[in-house]
Order: structure tokens, then C-alpha cells, then sequence
């Protein structure tokens, strides 16, 4: 070790081997935390642990032996470098996703009724038959389901919920939203209505921030002159904007205990909601009930199973999108 480092040098140094450190540890733990949503989310959160993993092992390593006294300039571009880290750090930690529990999984298995497909940016429900016939054709609806996961929740977590949508003959597709958030998927409604689907008309719809989003495509394509977006569903959720004037059909889906959309927030949404909207609350519901990803910090208590809380909310968004195509 070179005797003329300073203390100051010494410190850096330090510095350094700590920041770094704590880079391979907490994308390490993030990994394991995230599971199997490292294959099955949207690539790009598996891409930034990859990074924050290799430069954080590079560094560490690189940062041990105290070589050299540091030149003024050098440390001033380091030290922002290792705040720039922690920041990262920071980043990777409150970007872990709530990943997709039973019945959730189970739902994302294709039989007779309905066919799911997941790809690296979205899972897909084709419905293949009608409940209520022996038939193999497709019984396909002209009206789909475009719906936007929670923030930092597994796009496989609302299955269970929005399967019976496609056992009823409309199409649905949940998109996989780069990091889990919903407004970094913002154009991805208008790239699907560009592809070659049955579908004529759409429902969006949306869970917590994945509503707003929804919210934001219905206004922009209601009155779109093909494929417009004829209806949104909002689960415990609610209009950044005020989309009273929207062409479109309405149903919010709400939980009487959901301590993050609540009931306050709901009842202040009818303002900016076109007049004749729906709205059904869940008694006992609470928000993460409208998915199955597990307890979610903040949400209030629920007083009714979740089994119940979900049959409810996917009947009532069966009638929902079936008035719809009436």
C-alpha cells in the first residue's frame, strides 16, 4: 500500500468498496426476491440487475487495493459516481415486483375454453369454444379486453380475475410493463390496435396506476374511426384527468377497506367521470384483492374472503364488456 495516501484517500477508497458492496448485494437479494417474474416479467428489470450486478462485482473487486494517491478531479467524478450508485441501488431495491400467486398461476394454463400465450411483452387469452357448447370453433367476440397491471405487480396476477372475460369470447390482453410501471407502457394499446386481430372495438381497463393509464388510451381512442376504445374498467382506480365529456362506457370496481384507492378517492373520481358510470364496491375488498400477488403495504383490512371479492369483480366485468358489444 502506497504510504502516501491521506486519510481523505483512505476514506474514498472505503467509499467505494461499500457502495459497490452493497450494489452485489442487493441485486443478489433482488433477484431472489423477484423469482421466477426474472422469466416471466418484461425483460427490461432483468437487463438493469444484470448491469447493476456486473458493475457493482467489477468495482468491488477493482476498489480493493489502495493503489495510488486519487487526483482532485478524479475523486469529484467518483464521488458522483457512487452517488449516481446508491441511487441505482436505491432503484433496483423499490423496483421489486409482487409477483403472481394461486389461482393466478393456474389460470395461465390453456385448456378447451381458452388458449393463453405469453410472450417477452404480454400474455394473451383467445377464447376457443364457448362454455355452453361442444363446438371447437372459435367464438370469438369483435370487442377485447386491454387491461393494465398494478405498479410493480406480475402481469400474471390478474388471470384468475380476467379469464372468465375470455371463457365469455373476447379476447385479453395484459401487457408486461417495462420496470412494472404502467406509464412506461403508455403506447403499447395503440401498437395492438395496428395488428391483426377479430377484434373491432375495446374495452381498456386497468388496476390502480394501470387504471389511470387506461384511462389515458380511452380518452385518446374513443373516437377513434376504427378499433375505438368503447369502454373502460377501472379496478380501484381513477382518471388523472377530467374525462366527464368521454365517449365511452364506464364501470368502476372499488373495495370498501382498500386503504390506497379509497373510498374518499373513489366517491371524488365520480366528478371527473362521465355521468352515466358504473360503479360497485366490493364490501370488504381491499386493494390487492383485484389481483392475486399477496398483502400489499398500506392496503387497508379485509372482512370478506378473496375468493369471494374476485368472483365478484370478474362477474361483474363479464357484464361489464358484454353490454359492451350489445
Amino acid at each position: 500500500m502506497d504510504l502516501t495516501l491521506t486519510r481523505g484517500d483512505k476514506a474514498f477508497f472505503w467509499v467505494t468498496r461499500v457502495v459497490s458492496a452493497l450494489g452485489v448485494i442487493v441485486t443478489a437479494w433482488a433477484a431472489v426476491a423477484t423469482g421466477s417474474m426474472l422469466v416471466h416479467g418484461h425483460p427490461a428489470y432483468l437487463v438493469l440487475l444484470v448491469l447493476a450486478f456486473v458493475v457493482s462485482a467489477v468495482f468491488a473487486v477493482r476498489s480493493w487495493p489502495m493503489r495510488r494517491v486519487t487526483p482532485r478531479k478524479r475523486k469529484v467524478a467518483r464521488s458522483a459516481l457512487a452517488v449516481m450508485s446508491l441511487g441505482v441501488i436505491a432503484l433496483v431495491w423499490w423496483l421489486v415486483p409482487s409477483s403472481a400467486q394461486q389461482p393466478a398461476l393456474s389460470a395461465m394454463n390453456s385448456d378447451q375454453a381458452v388458449t393463453v400465450t405469453e410472450t417477452v411483452d404480454r400474455i394473451v387469452m383467445t377464447p376457443t369454444r364457448a362454455e355452453s357448447t361442444e363446438s371447437t370453433e372459435s367464438t370469438e367476440s369483435t370487442v377485447g379486453v386491454f387491461f393494465q397491471p398494478g405498479a410493480l405487480v406480475d402481469a400474471r396476477a390478474y388471470a384468475a380475475v380476467l379469464r372468465p372475460i375470455a371463457e365469455a369470447g373476447h379476447l385479453v390482453v395484459i401487457p408486461k410493463q417495462p420496470l412494472g410501471i404502467a406509464f412506461l407502457s403508455t403506447q403499447v394499446f395503440a401498437s395492438l390496435r395496428d395488428e391483426d386481430t377479430t377484434v373491432t372495438r375495446w374495452v381498456v381497463g386497468g388496476h390502480s396506476l394501470g387504471g389511470t393509464v387506461a384511462a389515458m388510451n380511452a380518452e385518446a381512442f374513443a373516437e377513434a374511426p376504427t378499433e375505438p376504445a368503447v369502454g373502460l374498467l377501472l379496478y380501484a382506480s381513477y382518471p388523472a384527468t377530467d374525462l366527464g365529456g368521454l365517449q365511452a362506457q364506464v364501470t368502476s370496481i372499488s373495495g370498501s377497506n382498500d386503504g390506497l384507492a379509497t373510498v374518499a378517492k373513489i366517491d371524488a373520481s365520480k366528478a371527473v367521470l362521465p355521468s352515466g358510470s358504473t360503479y360497485l364496491v366490493i364490501n370488504g375488498g381491499v386493494h390487492s384483492y383485484f389481483g392475486d400477488y399477496g398483502a400489499q403495504a398500506g392496503d387497508g383490512e379485509p372482512t370478506i374472503t378473496h375468493d369471494a371479492a374476485r368472483h365478484t369483480v370478474s362477474q361483474a366485468s363479464v357484464a361489464f364488456v358484454n353490454s359492451v358489444e350489445e
